[in-house]
């Protein structure tokens, strides 16, 4: 078998995606053959070398595993947490190592997807790809057209302007509104971030879907296998 870049041979293993690997090795948990790596350009032989991620032997997965969760709100979309908070891994009870595909913040709920292929969840999380994450937001305020077209044409946040979105508005209620939005960026707290951006400050946000994949009949804090029709939408987007 060829060489291959440690980061790679990392997400192959399904400890975790390629981006989030690189990070590890620059953090210092990798070892190769007892030594630590900390150089992203490093190559392994997968036939010969031992590799440890946090003084753990790791090898290449037998099977994929592809979930899906409900998550509540109050856990974190980590493997670990240096806090000791919650995670959402306390919520799934099987024996293989999985982790989250991209984020949901601690206070927001809704699918989030699971897996060990550490290749297809480094495709599911890059904004090239265009995979729509569509959410429900409660939010302060009575919101009018004016605010969903700025929202749909994307505002600045963080010094950049967001990609042009899909926007719903759905209902009033008291002094409180509810917008559906759907973005396929994946920045870190974006659809608070865009709603504070036309002054209002969202209360409750929820993600429904994920591309082609929803919610479906899941119970709050519950998970269950991806479908075989879901398991191929997200095939075909890792071929795209």
């Amino acid at each position: 078998m060829e060489p291959e870049r440690l980061q790679k041979y990392i997400a192959r293993c399904g400890v975790t995606s390629r981006r989030k690997a690189e990070k590890m090795i620059l953090d210092g948990r990798i070892k190769i053959n007892g030594i630590k790596v900390t150089e992203l350009g490093t190559k392994v032989e997968p036939n010969s070398d031992v590799i440890m991620v946090d003084n753990k032997k790791i090898s290449p997965v037998d099977k994929y595993i592809y979930l899906k969760l409900y998550k509540p709100e109050g856990y974190v979309t980590t493997v670990r947490d240096q806090f000791n908070r919650k995670t959402v891994l306390d919520l799934i009870d099987i024996k293989e190592r999985i982790y989250p595909v991209g984020r949901l913040d601690y206070n927001t709920s809704g699918l989030l997807l699971l897996t060990n292929d550490g290749d297809l969840a480094n495709r599911l999380t890059h904004p090239k790809y265009h995979i729509y994450k569509t959410y429900v937001a409660e939010i302060e305020g009575r919101t009018g057209e004016n605010i969903i077209n700025r929202l749909k044409s994307g505002v600045v946040i963080d010094g950049y302007r967001t990609a042009p979105a899909k926007v719903e508005f759905l209902k009033w209620e008291g002094n409180r509104s509810t917008v559906q939005i759907s973005i396929y960026e994946g920045k870190n707290r974006q659809v608070r971030k865009m709603f504070d951006a036309v002054g209002h400050k969202v209360i409750k946000l929820n993600r429904i879907s994920f591309g082609e994949i929803n919610l479906g009949n899941l119970k709050i804090g519950s998970w269950k296998n991806l479908s075989n029709k879901e398991v191929k939408f997200l095939k075909r987007k890792q071929e795209e």
